[in-house]
């Protein structure tokens, strides 16, 4: 591939991190703070970070706030993407998406299968655009969390949201 497919690629992302949970608190939530942890790392700024419940409304309000605010380029959802019945994250995300990135939940379940065996078949890890924000939901286990941040997001994501805003 060109550098010159490249050269606009940002060098810091603004990101959302938001964990969804019905238990998790700031004390317990790993997975939001291993999150905050690899954006910091890979030089990237956290511009907000909350925990809400797994509840739609809350969901589908934060998101849209963190993309009418215009001071993120990603949201980073944890949690909500599994199959209790509790779990909404998957369908929400999904309403909202405009672009759907179908690689992202295809890779991150090829690469938890390595992990995990065939229990990767119940991820329901998405990602795609929403109003110029990319936006990814990944389960919400410490581990997970880590196998998508490190493997698939961090090393896209500057390009993707160069491709997103398309300046």
């Amino acid at each position: 591939m060109s550098d010159s497919h490249h050269k606009k690629d940002v060098d810091c992302v603004r990101c959302a991190v938001v964990t969804v949970s019905d238990t998790r608190t700031d004390e317990t939530d790993t997975s939001g703070r291993r999150i905050r942890e690899l954006l910091a790392d890979a030089g990237h700024e956290v511009t907000a970070t909350t925990i809400i419940p797994d509840e739609p409304h809350h969901i589908k309000l934060y998101v849209e706030r963190q993309a009418q605010s215009g001071s993120c380029e990603a949201v980073l959802l944890s949690g909500g993407t599994g199959l209790a019945p509790r779990d909404q994250t998957y369908e929400v995300v999904s309403e909202l998406i405009e672009k759907q990135f179908s690689g992202f939940g295809e890779l991150f379940r090829r690469l938890s299968y390595e992990q995990i065996g065939a229990k990767a078949i119940l991820s329901r890890a998405v990602a795609g655009v929403h109003k110029r924000v990319v936006l990814y939901a990944m389960p919400g286990s410490t581990p997970a969390v880590e196998l998508a941040m490190t493997q698939i997001i961090l090393p896209t994501l500057a390009h993707t949201v160069a491709l997103v805003r398309n300046d």
